[in-house]
């Protein structure tokens, strides 16, 4: 056995050496320390890497490390919810996400036109930009005939660099939302097509080309920050192809619920989605928090 050795911190630590001191301790620090090993061994072993990104991320500030992520090569597939590309539009569109207070009064942010994300603030009028965005590119938007290909567009439109979708785009790499219209970008399409405009994309050829991807790409690995839909998407390409070799779940949901967010990663190998000689780690941690920290320790 090994023994724990107590962090040491001292004036200056780089976080590098930080996250090389959890290897020695224990609980969830020794999780984020074996998190960064298997991404290490997953990038090395030329695994595709399936991503998926729940949550409120973007306005939470983790936008850029999910865009290194992708232009360094570790991000293969990503698979995010409707929330976080409506929130990464928004910046896009030159609008911020504020540092707020979870113990605001709702009643007064609201009268004063301000949504609270627990401590996050943003102004009710983005969904004005949104509109405006919308009904101005609409015609190039309307005869895509996925999601993926909807929003590659809306990042070649916005082409900024501090985007996630205009990144996506530029690298060619498949971006999946299947629940896109529970977001704002799903109120927008609304009301778009309430106006008699019609668009053709079917969330079925998505299905189709995740499990595609699933089915030909034989060394796979998979990254969960948080659960939910985008989790279960992954999930299940997973089960109709090969099993991921690799995997790292970021959560603060509990197993005994039942829920797909807090189940284990080694549950998936009783679905035949996960090698039963695979290496797993599931980090019970806020994302904020684990997700940077892994990320550093993978960069060092």
């Amino acid at each position: 056995m090994d023994p724990i050795q107590p962090i040491k911190i001292t004036k200056g630590i780089k976080v590098i050496d930080l996250v090389n001191s959890f290897s020695n301790c224990g609980f969830n620090a020794n999780k984020i320390s074996t998190a960064v090993e298997i991404l290490k061994e997953a990038k090395k072993e030329k695994c595709t890497l399936f991503f998926g990104l729940a949550g409120a991320m973007v306005p939470a500030g983790m936008k850029q490390i999910i865009i290194d992520m992708i232009n360094e090569d570790i991000i293969n597939v990503l698979v995010t919810t409707g929330a976080n590309m409506t929130h990464d539009l928004i910046e896009a569109l030159g609008d911020k996400h504020y540092k707020g207070d979870a113990n605001a009064n709702d009643a007064e942010l609201h009268k004063e036109g301000i949504d609270r994300i627990y401590d996050v603030f943003m102004k009710s009028s983005v969904y004005q930009n949104l509109e405006e965005f919308f009904e101005k590119n609409f015609e190039n938007l309307k005869d895509k005939k996925t999601i993926k290909e909807f929003l590659w567009e809306i990042g070649k439109l916005v082409d900024k660099d501090d985007s996630i979708l205009t990144t996506c785009y530029r690298k060619k790499i498949p971006v999946f939302c299947p629940a896109l219209s529970d977001s704002g970008i799903g109120l927008m399409i609304w009301n778009n097509l309430m106006m008699d405009k019609k668009i053709s994309f079917n969330e079925f050829e998505d299905l189709k080309e995740i499990l595609d991807i699933a089915w030909t790409e034989k060394k796979k690995a998979i990254f969960y920050v948080g659960g939910g839909v985008p989790k279960n998407y992954i999930q299940q390409a997973m089960q109709f192809s090969s099993p991921a070799s690799y995997g790292i779940q970021i959560t603060t949901d509990n197993a005994s619920f039942g829920g797909s967010s807090g189940a284990p990663l080694k549950e998936g190998i009783s679905w035949g989605k996960m090698n039963e000689k695979g290496k797993f780690v599931n980090v019970n941690c806020d994302a904020t928090i684990a997700l940077p920290l892994i990320y550093a320790g993978f960069k060092g």
